[in-house]
């Protein structure tokens, strides 16, 4: 490697470490590749315990000269983000969060989730983290101005989809609402999604009054339950200062050899979500190029960066992260490392937040939540292993079950189960509760947890009682959960616990709760659109996969297919009146 040393130019550039088997040990860039590798071998270097450990390791090593810092920059966070090399710093948090995309550069605009951003002239609103807030935001904006949803080409006229019939949309693809006034609801959404209230407000006062004069007296009153409905909406958000704009508050925790880090989102001056990140092995590593490898694979995502950014620490190489993130945003951005005022009091919060959650990630903790739990649910002993059992169903179709298992602090994917409803027919939710948690008993035997949550109330608690005891099994103890509010039920209670308080305890059961949740309703979809799938439509020659979820997409079923008329299938993308009318026929011979 000595000789391989004395060819590398003096040039800012990206060196790759490789181990004896080729795999990638480390990621680095440099302002002067030759410098900087050479500091690695030289004998008299001083290097700490991890470069030391690194250097011991390094069989081979590669080079890629760039342009500049910039460009060394980029490509570093790229190669780290693709090979994943154990001396980097790597965020195990590898997801692309969530946008609502406005498609302000379509001649109808829509709003849809994302998690891509293109510079296609559109506008984005996010990173919503964790998603729930965005699908309230999206839920809201529906039911008050309501956007087309749909992606198709409005060329043409077509016949109106369920959408329309359930007040979501002004089904611009039938001509039933003008360019004009769909573009001031395409409005009303941007100002709502940019925090806009006062200008919102004026523009919806002005709206009702025009209607009241004009004596259009629903449309007014559907004005005014907008108002009331964006006024109780705002109330509830949790407002940081209106003054701040965007900008994420990165606060910082480490002891020993971990360390965490919390982000505060904040657009518009309010907060729309949090995220945590818990890195191990940082011994070793300065506090300065700790910042430095967080931000820079952090904003590597698929992120607009806002316009600032307020941490406590300054980071290595400040000049280069800012002049990257600012060329990523397009936009001016600020890197502030000594904030006042309101700044300074959010980032002393994020980082508060960050010590909670250092210390709430041991194992003692874990054992202290444990004996919270046995302690508040009357249990015989401390569950060291928790599952949950939950069904899902729409009208008694394709009903299944799904069960989990959380134990040592983390989510057991290899113990996940999820079945079919065999014997019960219909919305009978006891018994099918019965049918799950006995066939979770059976095929778990001595494997199953030593505490089992039943998503629901004191019923369904009974109907998974009645499958333990016809099994004979004594070793696990059973709870129910409800929602709304949630509240825990036990065998051994007279009272449901109440689990709103958010203690340690109540968001871990709550937590094991919605992973079953999730798991059923994931199955139940896979059920249900293979159900779709396989209907009359697919024995249909010349009806392909495309034809058949158009069609879905646009009748909703295959009721709404043989409702409809020729004129109205041949009027969809890549069909015509011939396709249509063949369609229409096989359709009615299956009936």
């Amino acid at each position: 490697m000595i000789e391989k040393l004395a060819l590398v130019p003096s040039k800012p550039g990206v060196y790759i470490f490789k181990g004896a088997k080729e795999d990638v040990l480390y990621v680095g860039k440099a302002k002067n590749l030759c410098s900087r590798l050479r500091s690695y071998f030289q004998k008299s270097a001083a290097l700490d315990a991890r470069k030391s450990s690194l250097v011991k390791n390094i069989r081979d090593f590669s080079y890629v000269i760039t342009n500049n810092e910039l460009e060394a920059l980029v490509l570093e966070a790229n190669l780290i983000k693709q090979y994943k090399p154990r001396f980097n710093i790597i965020l195990r948090d590898d997801k692309n969060y969530p946008y609502l995309k406005l498609t302000v550069n379509e001649e109808w605009p829509r709003l849809e989730v994302v998690r891509r951003i293109k510079k296609d002239g559109a506008l984005y609103f996010g990173p919503y983290v964790p998603a729930r807030g965005m699908w309230e935001a999206v839920a809201f904006i529906r039911r008050n101005f309501p956007v087309r949803p749909c992606k198709y080409s409005l060329d043409k006229h077509m016949r109106p989809c369920i959408q329309r019939q359930m007040g979501k949309c002004p089904a611009p693809c039938n001509g039933l609402i003008g360019k004009k006034e769909y573009m001031r609801i395409v409005e009303d959404v941007r100002l709502f999604l940019q925090g806009e209230k006062k200008e919102l407000l004026d523009e919806l006062e002005k709206r009702m009054e025009r209607f009241s004069e004009e004596l259009r007296f629903e449309d007014a009153a559907k004005i005014r339950d907008s108002i009331n409905n964006l006024r109780h909406i705002w109330e509830s958000q949790k407002v940081i200062a209106p003054e701040l704009g965007d900008i994420d508050v990165i606060g910082f925790y480490g002891e020993g050899k971990e360390t965490v880090f919390k982000i505060f989102f904040i657009r518009n001056g309010v907060m729309i979500g949090t995220k945590d990140f818990h890195l191990k092995d940082t011994v070793g590593i300065t506090t300065g190029e700790l910042f430095h490898n967080f931000i820079e694979q952090f904003y590597a995502k698929e992120i607009i960066p806002p316009d600032e950014i307020v941490l406590r620490q300054r980071p290595d190489e400040v000049k280069t992260l800012a002049a990257w993130l600012k060329k990523k945003k397009g936009e001016n951005l600020k890197i502030i490392t000594r904030p006042k005022g309101k700044k300074l009091e959010i980032l002393r919060m994020a980082d508060e937040n960050a010590m909670t959650t250092f210390k709430s990630r041991g194992e003692t903790d874990i054992r202290e939540i444990l004996e919270a739990l046995k302690k508040r649910l009357a249990l015989r002993v401390v569950p060291q292993s928790i599952g949950a059992i939950d069904v899902s169903t729409i009208s008694g179709s394709e009903s299944a079950g799904a069960f989990v298992c959380w134990a040592e602090g983390g989510f057991k994917k290899d113990m996940y189960r999820h079945m079919k409803i065999r014997t019960v027919k219909g919305m009978d939710d006891y018994s099918m509760i019965e049918e799950i948690t006995g066939r979770v008993i059976k095929n778990l035997g001595e494997k199953l947890p030593s505490l089992v949550i039943i998503d629901g109330g004191r019923g369904q608690l009974e109907a998974a009682k009645k499958a333990f005891d016809e099994s004979g099994v004594k070793s696990a103890e059973i709870i129910s959960i409800a929602k709304k509010p949630d509240r825990a039920f036990a065998l051994s209670l007279d009272k449901p616990v109440d689990l709103e308080d958010k203690t340690p305890s109540s968001l871990l059961l709550k937590k094991i709760r919605d992973e079953a949740h999730r798991f059923a309703v994931s199955f139940h979809r896979k059920l249900r659109d293979k159900r779709l799938m396989e209907s009359p439509l697919k024995k249909i020659p010349g009806i392909g996969e495309k034809r058949r979820l158009a069609l879905l997409r646009h009748f909703g079923s295959i009721e709404g297919i043989r409702r409809a008329g020729i004129d109205d299938i041949a009027g969809i993308k890549g069909f015509n009146r011939k396709t249509a009318e063949k369609l229409l026929a096989e359709l009615g011979r299956e009936q």
